[in-house]
């Protein structure tokens, strides 16, 4: 064989292993797993007799722990609460966190809104307000971004394996007095925030509005570091100095269930 055909036969076989390279690499950073199904809220059951820092009960047949001994759950429309669920629609949960990019500093925003959860709210009694598991699906969140996209779901939140990101509230604290249409009230919500199979203690500071008899709204928003829950960052061209923090907010528009 010549070394011109030698030549162009590396070459040939170069570009194969290019080409492959690439179509592996862009497969490995834009395919995901779609979600399973739409957002769907776990039922809230209620410790009637939960304290002001009260334990949140998320089973549908037994409390969760934390409760008060003796404490009896009830489904919440027979406890004298009002239920209200979260409705995706019209709310969404976010991240963001600092990266370089290209060498050019840029803050990266995530969002879905595939977040579901419900809460039972004392209009009497701020106080003995009760808030159920929130689930997002990490399927969904999406930056701007397709590789990045790709990445988040196959490489740092496994989502394959882990669809849903669960927060389950144990504690609220500073909320109290009677409810009036129109008035914003801020409390915290401490809980167990799993991503992956990783869970830790975080606690979110809350602003909400009662609209009206039969909607609140309001804002969520905590701040974590992604080592916490052993999220690493995959070594991708162009993209450096990944910030540690991340900010959690989840902006939410709730419904009374009748």
């Amino acid at each position: 064989m010549s070394t011109k055909r030698i030549l162009i036969a590396g070459i040939a076989a170069l570009t194969t292993v290019v080409t492959a390279g690439f179509v592996t690499f862009n497969l490995a950073f834009t395919n995901n797993t779609a979600p399973s199904g739409p957002a769907t809220a776990i039922p809230l059951v209620v410790n009637t007799a939960a304290p002001n820092t009260q334990a949140t009960t998320v089973s549908t047949t037994t409390s969760a722990p934390g409760s008060t001994a003796g404490a009896t759950a009830l489904p919440a429309q027979d406890s004298g609460l009002v239920i209200f669920q979260i409705v995706p629609d019209q709310s969404q949960v976010s991240f963001s966190i600092y990266e370089e990019l290209g060498g050019q500093p840029k803050t990266v925003v995530g969002v879905s809104s595939q977040v579901a959860g419900q809460l039972a709210v004392g209009a009497k009694d701020l106080s003995q307000t009760q808030v159920g598991v929130i689930q997002v699906n990490a399927r969904t969140f999406v930056t701007d971004n397709d590789r990045r996209n790709g990445a988040i779901r196959n490489f740092i939140l496994n989502t394959d394996q882990y669809e849903f990101i669960t927060f389950t509230p144990t504690s609220i604290t500073g909320l109290s007095g009677a409810t009036q249409s129109g008035q914003s009230f801020t409390f915290q919500m401490s809980g167990d925030l799993t991503i992956r199979n990783v869970t830790q203690s975080v606690t979110f500071n809350v602003t909400a509005q009662g609209v009206s008899a039969s909607q609140i709204t309001g804002t969520a928003t905590a701040t974590v570091n992604r080592s916490d829950f052993s999220l690493t960052i995959p070594s991708v061209p162009n993209v450096a100095n990944v910030g540690e923090e991340v900010t959690l907010q989840i902006d939410f528009v709730a419904d009374a269930q009748v």
